[in-house]
């Protein structure tokens, strides 16, 4: 009987191996780090700036058609590595590769050209639209900018085919955004994103500001869109439920670091790292007795600070499990693609 679920083992990781084969890479990121220089508070004016660490070597592979989550603390660098793939924080190391094309080294004009791919959906709905321009014309900016051969009425046929898709009535084209509610704000976000028939979409927090009914509209909206234009989607969130809902992999973030990455199922049914069980101890369970039940993994301690964080493993001065090694070795990601972790205590 052993040897029989061995077997079964095997050809299940076979099949996942087969069926990784048969995406295309769409992005490759290596060791990818962002720093700030922050001024000194010294009188001197020859003192040196000290370097804040947002993002401390991060890689990830996105293949086609794939939703990639992100979650983690506020302040863990979730934000700034989003950024930084599309160049709007500069990257201090590591490569971005899109295509076979590393972003990080393209001419400004290149990446300009790339940028068409490769689209955002922010945070705030309403700051992230100009509140002078009407809905039509924050649509249409990105042909525009990209297609100044379309003429008034090519462009004004796009923008309103994209309202339909996204569930807004053409009929509002003129109107501006303080007159829509936060959700309908976030769809001409994501009308805005997809206008250009982008290839990968950013999605930075899209639904933290706003209601939980409308949290599900936008997130199943997104899938839809997905669904029927072939998008690959990398989604940052606060909320684990929904990110279990929307990902396929789940990569998990801690003070600039990946502290574990795997498919969904494998990650949530069997979390590794003591962060990541923190995290998932505390996503509410609907049953009001399992609720009840379910032991919640409470972290001690602040978020240190990116200026000065701890050597060794980062997690260590909150870790419920560290032990003195974890001070002087940095661990780094082992397993595979299904499942990988950084502990040094995890075998």
């Amino acid at each position: 009987m052993t040897d029989v679920v061995k077997q079964e083992a095997a050809a299940g990781k076979a099949a996942k191996k087969n069926r990784v084969a048969d995406k295309k890479l769409l992005l490759e990121v290596n060791d990818l780090k962002v720093q700030f220089d922050i001024p000194s508070k010294s009188l001197w004016p020859w003192a040196k700036p000290s370097k804040l660490k947002a993002v401390d070597g991060v890689s990830i592979k996105l293949y086609e058609g794939e939703t990639l989550g992100i979650v983690g603390e506020s302040g863990c660098g979730k934000s700034t590595f989003a950024r930084a793939l599309i160049g709007l924080v500069p990257a201090v190391a590591g490569s971005v590769v899109w295509l076979g094309q590393d972003l990080t080294r393209l001419p400004y004009k290149e990446m300009r050209e790339k940028r068409k791919e490769i689209q955002m959906i922010f945070q705030d709905p309403l700051a992230s639209l100009n509140p002078r321009m009407t809905v039509g014309d924050i649509i249409a900016e990105p042909l525009r900018t990209f297609f100044p051969q379309l003429s008034k009425v090519e462009v004004k046929e796009q923008v309103k085919d994209m309202m339909t898709k996204v569930g807004l009535l053409p009929n509002v084209i003129n109107r501006y955004p303080h007159e829509f509610s936060g959700g309908q704000c976030q769809r001409i976000g994501i009308a805005r994103a997809l206008i250009l028939k982008p290839k990968m979409i950013i999605c930075d927090e899209p639904v933290s500001a706003l209601d939980v009914s409308i949290q599900a509209q936008v997130v199943n909206l997104l899938q839809s869109l997905q669904k029927e234009l072939g998008l690959s989607l990398i989604f940052i969130a606060h909320d684990l439920s929904i990110v279990k809902h929307i990902s396929d992999r789940v990569l998990v973030m801690y003070l600039g670091n990946v502290v574990e990455v795997g498919e969904t199922k494998a990650l949530f049914a069997e979390p590794k790292h003591p962060y990541t069980k923190a995290l998932m101890s505390a996503v509410p369970i609907p049953d009001p007795i399992l609720e009840r039940q379910k032991k919640i993994e409470m972290l001690e301690g602040d978020l240190p600070s990116p200026l000065n964080p701890p050597s060794g493993c980062v997690f260590r001065t909150r870790c419920p499990v560290a032990k003195a090694s974890c001070a002087e070795t940095k661990p780094t990601l082992t397993g595979d693609e299904a499942h990988a972790v950084s502990c040094l205590l995890v075998a």
